[in-house]
């Protein structure tokens, strides 16, 4: 109950000594700690307003718990940290008026239809009924509900309830949205469509943290990132600086037998600028490689050694290679 009023609270902040403060989302030395094991430990964030920040990791790197103290949700073992300039320990009932938190589970009511649970919503935010009954109606269609908008919840697909859990927390525009995940389940048209929903609200103002598995949301959607690894934050800076971190160029070259794969990789090596990565389900080889090595070399020295290949290519660093980069099993304790 008390996470559900968490993510759908969002009126007005009435903070003493002023309005809404211009800060989005700050954190210094944050850190949670459960017995002996630390989830998050030193997390330093400087989110500014109506920017988006995308919290990068892998299962179990310390994203949720991250996103649990700055809701209010989870009182830090360490650090402090706030959200829209109000502490999230001192001031966490201020905190809770200023966001919206979409969460990996949906907590619309299954037993309302889709129309009544944001109309509920928006009246219980204090908006006036008519008012209410705009901006539900308005985000069923732009999250394509509206041919669902009388059916109750329960009939829904998994990814239809997800979209309704995002309209929900954005029914009272929030200042601070925190969404963890939050187009897992969606087909790329959906995935699509929220996308531009969610760039058009930091056009207007609104600061975005973003959770997410799928790395071309964070490429497309991020201005900044934060890669954290066992609770701790491993880098930051925005895509583009990032990529250029890890080097620029990569030379892919995918295989038609698995059993190739490191013959492929003993010929890419002298070209290669760092360790090579070898995908055994995708069949391919992959290397960093300097602005000097030519593709046309590349091709020929697999030639040479009888190595038969499906496809070479040359493409500039993706957000997935830093992530593999910076996450690599190997230097995981």
């Amino acid at each position: 109950m008390y996470d559900t009023a968490v993510r759908h609270t969002n009126t007005a902040a009435v903070a003493a000594g002023g309005g809404l403060s211009a800060d989005g989302v700050r954190a210094e030395g944050l850190g949670k700690r459960f017995d002996d094991l630390w989830a998050v430990r030193g997390l330093d964030l400087d989110v500014a307003r109506g920017t988006v920040l995308g919290l990068l990791g892998h299962n179990g790197a310390g994203k949720t718990t991250a996103i649990r103290m700055l809701t209010t949700l989870s009182r830090p073992s360490e650090g402090r940290a706030s959200v829209a300039g109000f502490d999230v320990v001192d001031r966490a009932a201020d905190v809770r008026r200023n966001i919206g938190v979409a969460s990996q589970q949906a907590t619309v009511d299954p037993l309302m239809d889709a129309r009544l649970n944001l109309e509920l919503i928006g009246r219980l935010n204090q908006l006036r009924k008519a008012e209410a009954r705009r901006r539900a109606e308005a985000l069923l269609e732009r999250l394509d509900l509206t041919d669902a908008a009388g059916r109750l919840v329960k009939t829904f697909s998994g990814g239809m309830r997800r979209r309704l859990d995002l309209a929900a927390c954005l029914v009272a525009t929030p200042s601070v949205l925190f969404l963890d995940e939050p187009t897992t389940g969606l087909d790329p048209r959906s995935r699509e469509d929220l996308w531009l929903m969610l760039r058009d609200l930091v056009d207007g103002g609104t600061t975005i943290l973003l959770t997410t598995q799928y790395l071309e949301e964070a490429d497309r959607l991020a201005d900044h990132i934060v890669v954290m690894d066992h609770g701790r934050s491993v880098a930051t800076g925005t895509p583009n600086e990032l990529k250029r971190r890890i080097g620029g160029d990569r030379i892919e070259v995918t295989l038609p037998e698995r059993t190739e794969l490191v013959a492929a990789g003993a010929v890419l090596a002298p070209y290669a600028s760092g360790e090579l990565s070898l995908d055994g389900e995708a069949m391919t080889v992959t290397a960093s490689v300097a602005a000097d090595v030519r593709i046309v070399d590349v091709v020929r020295a697999l030639d040479d050694a009888g190595i038969d290949v499906t496809d070479v290519n040359r493409r500039q660093a993706t957000l997935d290679d830093v992530f593999l980069t910076l996450t690599a099993p190997g230097d995981r304790p």
